[in-house]
């Protein structure tokens, strides 16, 4: 006898798309942004998330005691909204910084779905597992021009002078950020410059602080790139208390 598939069409093939929301005890961080990212990815896909629905249910979700994931998935046929713990190694990672290695990228082809936050994310956690084989913890997509784009689940931050900066999503073909977005949107509080703008590998291992940036992480600094230590920031406390971490 076989068993009885559970699991949609959509879900089964990843034909679907997805946010991972900090859900803190005052509530989700940054939920407005979070679903109208939800809303892009759908419309490349060729579907309408449901964001009102969506909302209405993360309103009746109960209140948590401490810092939670919350996510929000949604294909074609169905909508889930889902709370879990954070992982201790999300935590370790934001407290104690990570270790990072680069990896070139091809050309993406027309089709691709790489601005979107899809349920395909099996090439990103093979990214990570395959940087951890290597001895680091996470992994930095470069393209083969050497510019850097963005982390298998995060995006990247860098501190240039009085510039903090990140990567143009549109120009660079990759996701848009929330966090990294928020975290540019309130540099000027900490008097420095926000700046969206392309770099390359050889450009960003001279920045004066990197930092990988994500709903769940907040900011975890980059402590070693490529094999090459870095010395501490002491802005990373300070990003991060700026975005409530």
């Amino acid at each position: 006898m076989t068993d009885r598939v559970l699991v949609s069409p959509a879900e089964l093939f990843g034909d679907g798309v997805f946010e991972t929301v900090h859900l803190r005890p005052d509530g989700p961080w940054l939920l407005d942004q979070h679903l109208a990212r939800l809303s892009r990815s759908a419309a490349r896909l060729g579907f309408t998330a449901s964001t009102d629905e969506a909302a209405a249910r993360v309103a009746a979700l109960p209140p948590v005691i401490t810092e939670s994931a919350l996510r929000i998935i949604q294909t074609r046929e169905s909508l889930h909204v889902t709370v879990s713990p954070i992982p201790d190694s999300v935590r370790r990672e934001r407290r104690s910084g990570i270790r990072v290695l680069s990896a070139a990228v091809g050309p993406r082809p027309p089709w691709s779905l790489s601005a979107a936050k899809t349920l395909s994310y099996g090439p990103n956690f093979a990214a990570r597992r395959w940087a951890q084989a290597q001895g680091g913890d996470d992994c930095l997509w470069v393209s083969l021009d050497g510019y850097a784009l963005e982390a298998p689940t995060a995006s990247l931050v860098w501190l240039a002078g009085e510039e903090l900066c990140s990567v143009p999503p549109e120009e660079a073909g990759i996701l848009a950020g929330t966090t990294a977005a928020e975290l540019l949107s309130r540099a000027g509080s900490a008097g420095l410059r926000p700046v969206f703008r392309m770099i390359t590998l050889d450009e960003l291992a001279r920045a004066d602080a990197i930092w990988f940036a994500s709903a769940l992480r907040g900011l975890a600094e980059v402590i070693s790139l490529d094999g090459v230590a870095r010395a501490r920031s002491p802005w990373s406390p300070r990003l991060s208390a700026l975005l409530g971490y």
